[in-house]
């Protein structure tokens, strides 16, 4: 009896432990193009950097506007999915910074940095996001499509 009732409290250990360790779940809204909201709890998409809502890129001598476009394409991948977020850490702003995943497995950062709407924040992610934007480069993707600022360099020179 002592076997099954041990058996019983690690099993529900084992559940909390494993609710715990998703951070951050549930349909979100979207306010910017790497950043998600869930009620009060503000989440930075961990890794990648997509270009400021007000920021524009180039493209065959056009300029079009790059950071409504990754918002866009956020918008649209999350659309009315309960999305999971694995909480990393907290940024200087206190948002929550967490590799956020929907519900088929596709790791959000991933996806944005393959459309070309994002790039891998190697500063932050240790590389993690790279061979998706080697991916989106070589393919002309998004950004990749023409000239660009680094997300990062453009909100320095504002």
């Amino acid at each position: 009896m002592q076997k099954y009732k041990f058996a019983a409290v690690f099993m529900i250990l084992v559940q909390i432990i494993g609710a715990a360790s998703a951070d951050v779940a549930g349909v979100p809204t979207v306010t910017d193009g790497d950043s998600l909201r869930f009620g009060d709890a503000r989440v930075r998409l961990f890794g990648i950097d997509a270009p400021e809502s007000k920021q524009t890129c180039e493209r065959d001598g056009v300029m079009w506007l790059c950071g409504q476009e990754a918002v866009k394409s956020l918008r649209e991948l999350v659309a009315g999915q309960s999305v999971v977020c694995d909480e990393r850490n907290k940024d200087r702003y206190g948002r929550i910074v967490a590799v956020c995943v929907l519900p088929d497995g596709r790791d959000i950062g991933t996806v944005m940095v393959l459309s070309g709407l994002a790039l891998d924040y190697a500063q932050y992610s240790n590389g993690m996001y790279k061979a998706a934007e080697n991916e989106a480069r070589e393919a002309g993707r998004g950004m990749w499509s023409g000239y660009f600022v680094k997300p990062w360099e453009w909100r320095r020179k504002k």
